[in-house]
């Protein structure tokens, strides 16, 4: 009797009984899954890891996902949590931007070899690794996708150039995959319209004008065919997908006109481009696509997932808002894909580490090449060695410390303490020395968090670990409040242990910022540039502005960190456009402006 009164009285009072917050599954991009190195390059001993040109399908329930010279591909049953799978027979160099295809549960059919000519393999066990080659059949497939309609008719579409456009041929599934003769040319870039597939970082470059048509992928909806492809260039923030709409797989096609499909020019990972659409088990579309992180190479490269609709007017559009934060995972009920409100604890964070070999800014450069600064060391008053590239939100910039092994550390001190609910880890390739597909590579730390800095309390420790991670993201079973982090390296890949960034997520314990004001938009006579500008708004760390061709449709999203201004290239000339802005911070994101015309 007394326990029901105490109980009553809890509730009375607003006192939960369960102190442990259910926290839903999660995910992150760059995708957390063990990238491959890449032999690309090796000849200039260039050591990097890189995923990209993701192909992604469903298969009796399950996932697999094939990625460009990786040596294998792989598996999951929640597009979570993947495991690699080495085949039994590949092409030598892993596969280039490859294509796959499930037809009716029976096959998966799958090609990409680096050559670009071969066979087409097929497997009805993915999970084995075995596969059949055909008799080789075909050239020139590079950048291919293969479609089969649900008519049993096959088609090719191939194409990565800045001159030539994407075609389409036709293929006889029952015999051989050999050619029928039916070959047509589809569609080429306009960047005279479309200025988002003007080539160059922000969509400029001082000489070339012509962007790269690549990546084809073909998904059907609604009997609707929708012929996706990336532009501009695989290294740049602006890397995209856009779509053509036609009635059938061999077209005509017509530019949709809520353009880019898939893109996320700002933030901590830029890029969404080359990429893929797969259907969920219960219906969810999901965008695959291509980031750039282009730090060691232009080449270097990573996964991003993002949920992807129709409208009602059939017009496609992958949600990239807040891409690079904790999203629900795909497996919820409501929200997949979507931000979990976990803001960014860490930006800006007093960053103190152990040694230091080196440190860099970097940044790709307009003229094709990089922008480098190497820092000379910096300490505090107290010695300790000071470390801002941990926390700049860059990939591209990096520490590497003077040696890999239990010694080395690193500590933040966020400016304002706050719930953490998770940890994303991006190492960083300095020199390690291996050019191939590597078993056995591990990534073994401990976190700890502090709210005064010198009583520390364990939260992650895969000091144990087989886990090869190197976009290590770590969400908590409970949010702990702290204001400091801490991060103990055991031993990762590399000579030395190096770091992109560190990073914090969760909820601050004050205000978000209020409103933004003064938001001003100006379209020039050259109708794809528009200049923005706003004002500062007290205690926001950036903003993020959403565009799109109707007010119900602001579909595209750039967040930038600190400025209060913005410069586009990527508008489409004839289109009129509204647009919106909200400011964020550790604490939170502020109400939207309103919707504003521009035509």
């Amino acid at each position: 009797m007394f326990k029901n009164i105490q109980t009553v009285l809890l509730i009375f009072f607003g006192i939960s009984l369960n102190a442990q917050e259910a926290i839903p599954e999660t995910y992150i991009n760059p995708l957390d899954i063990d990238y491959t190195y890449m032999v690309f390059n090796s000849s200039k001993n260039i050591s990097y890891r890189s995923g990209a040109d993701p192909a992604v399908i469903e298969f009796r329930g399950e996932y697999f996902m094939f990625v460009t010279r990786s040596f294998g591909y792989w598996h999951s049953k929640d597009l979570i949590n993947w495991e690699f799978i080495k085949p039994q027979q590949w092409f030598f160099e892993g596969s280039n931007a490859p294509t796959a295809f499930n037809y009716k549960d029976s096959l998966v059919y799958f090609a990409g070899d680096p050559a670009g000519y071969g066979s087409i393999l097929y497997t009805d066990d993915p999970k084995s690794g075995k596969w059949t080659p055909t008799a080789s059949i075909s050239n020139n497939i590079q950048d291919s996708e293969l479609f089969i309609d649900d008519d049993g008719k096959t088609y090719l579409y191939w194409g990565s150039s800045n001159v030539y456009p994407v075609k389409v041929k036709m293929l006889d599934k029952d015999d051989r995959f050999l050619e029928t003769g039916v070959q047509k040319e589809l569609i080429n870039l306009n960047e005279e319209e479309h200025g988002w597939e003007r080539f160059g970082e922000n969509n400029f470059h001082p000489t070339l004008k012509e962007g790269y048509m690549e990546g084809a992928s073909m998904t059907k909806h609604d009997g609707k065919y929708y012929l996706q492809y990336a532009a501009p260039g695989t290294q740049f923030n602006v890397y995209a997908d856009g779509v053509y709409i036609g009635d059938s797989p061999l077209g005509p096609f017509e530019y949709m006109k809520s353009n880019p499909m898939s893109f996320k020019p700002g933030g901590f990972t830029n890029g969404a481009g080359h990429g893929i659409t797969v259907k969920q088990t219960n219906g969810q579309y999901w965008h695959f696509a291509t980031m750039a992180l282009a730090s060691n190479s232009h080449w270097e490269r990573r996964l991003c997932m993002f949920p992807t609709y129709f409208d009602e007017d059939g017009l496609m559009h992958a949600i990239t808002s807040y891409g690079d934060y904790p999203l629900y995972a795909p497996n919820h009920p409501t929200k997949a894909g979507q931000h979990t409100g976990w803001m960014l604890l860490s930006y800006k964070g007093k960053a103190t580490v152990s040694s230091s070999m080196k440190q860099v800014k970097k940044s790709t450069a307009n003229d094709g090449d990089y922008d480098i600064t190497e820092m000379t060391l910096e300490k505090n008053n107290s010695g300790e060695i000071i470390s801002k590239v941990l926390t700049d939100e860059s990939p591209k910039s990096f520490w590497v410390a003077e040696a890999n092994d239990e010694a080395q550390w690193v500590q933040i001190e966020m400016l304002e303490p706050g719930n953490i609910y998770a940890f994303q880890l991006n190492f960083h390739d300095e020199e390690s020395g291996i050019y191939t597909r590597t078993e056995g590579l591990r990534h073994r730390f401990t976190i700890e968090v502090s709210e005064d800095g010198q009583n520390w309390q364990t939260v992650v420790d895969r000091s144990k670990s087989f886990e090869d991670a190197p976009n290590a993201y770590i969400p908590l079973n409970q949010p702990v409040k702290a204001k400091y982090v801490r991060y103990n390296n055991v031993k990762v890949p590399g000579k030395n242990l190096a770091l992109s960034e560190i990073r914090v997520f969760g909820k601050g314990l004050g205000k978000k910022p209020g409103k933004v004001r003064g938001f001003q938009i100006t379209r020039e006579e050259d109708r794809r540039n528009a200049s923005f500008e706003w004002d500062p708004v007290k205690g926001a760390q950036g903003y993020n502005i959403r565009w799109g061709i109707s007010p119900d449709k602001l579909y595209q999203s750039w967040l930038i960190y600190d400025k209060n201004e913005l410069y586009m290239r990527n508008l489409d000339r004839d289109t009129k456009y509204y647009f919106s802005i909200e400011a964020f911070n550790e604490n939170g994101i502020s109400e939207r402006t309103e919707i504003k015309e521009v035509k």
